[in-house]
């Protein structure tokens, strides 16, 4: 219900994909943020990192679950699913 109401305000998988993507690199930036912007040290920069980074399969999951749902559908796009398909 979740994913087809996703779908239905046009989230599509390959946007969760680069959320899921987007979210490692941001982790890795609020660490380095966190490490010279605050003096709390390396066990505080940790924990925003690791925040942050737990946001990445969370996103890659939806994707997968967007790409099934899409695939029933018959709505799935992108040119690395056309590949896929046409072979």
């Amino acid at each position: 219900m979740v994913i087809k109401k996703m779908h239905d305000m046009g989230i599509r998988s390959e946007h969760a994909y680069i959320a899921g993507l987007a979210s490692i690199g941001l982790s890795f930036a609020s660490w380095c943020t966190s490490l010279k912007a605050e003096k709390a040290g390396v066990e505080r920069a940790d924990r925003w990192g690791i925040f942050v980074g737990e946001w990445a399969p969370t996103f890659i999951g939806l994707g997968l679950a967007l790409s099934h749902y899409e695939q029933q559908e018959g709505t799935l796009s992108g040119s690395l699913h056309a590949v896929k398909n046409a072979v």
